[in-house]
């Protein structure tokens, strides 16, 4: 495909994965026809199927994307567990702060009980993925010698609990919850301090934010 091409068709899939989203919240999953989407995102419905062959792929697509992070996707380098978990820790809290995550787990949230495999897919392709790379940030640090950590699953498990239990959860439960860009930094780097002084060989701490 020319680059051209290329441009429009991504234009086009965001514009179907948009108006999926926005039809899942207002109808539900199951009342909702790729016919039905194809007509709200503009497209052919030969286009969207070329695309999505069905509902399930369509779904996917939006974990997949929802849980992708802007910038570079691999795990920082080993060697200093601040500055590490430091770029981990805002790049999961700009994850969670966009409305497609939030739009994403009311779906998901909604449907669970006639559709399960929503949550397995939102498991699968989106939560696991992200999780085994922090996982395998703390596991390299570990080797490195830069921290001590008998498990690995939990290390990971507390630290993007500590960042998610403020910044995510309570926008799915108090109405009009609202973190600023400052509030999420500061929560990061309670995390990091907290991570570093429980694991770190070194017992370093990160520096203040300025």
């Amino acid at each position: 495909m020319t680059t051209y091409h290329q441009r429009i068709a991504q234009e086009k899939r965001a514009l179907i994965l948009t108006a999926a989203t926005a039809l899942f919240l207002e109808l539900g999953y199951d009342r909702t026809s790729l016919a039905r989407i194809a007509e709200r995102s503009g497209v052919s419905r030969a286009t969207l199927f070329k695309q999505f062959p069905s509902k399930a792929a369509l779904f996917d697509a939006m974990v997949t994307e929802s849980w992708s992070i802007a910038e570079e996707e691999d795990p920082p380098p080993a060697g200093d567990i601040v500055a590490g978990l430091g770029v981990i820790g805002h790049r999961y809290a700009e994850l969670l702060g966009r409305a497609r995550m939030t739009d994403l787990f009311r779906i998901v949230i909604a449907e669970l009980p006639r559709f399960p495999e929503l949550a397995n897919a939102q498991f699968s392709h989106g939560k696991m993925p992200y999780f085994e790379s922090v996982r395998g940030y703390l596991l390299a640090e570990h080797e490195a010698g830069t921290v001590r950590v008998d498990d690995v699953d939990l290390a990971a498990t507390q630290f993007l609990g500590m960042i998610s239990n403020y910044v995510f959860w309570p926008t799915l439960l108090v109405p009009g919850w609202e973190v600023s860009a400052e509030r999420a930094a500061q929560v990061v780097e309670e995390a990091v301090r907290t991570t570093a002084a429980r694991y770190a060989v070194t017992g370093a701490e990160p520096a203040a934010s300025g």
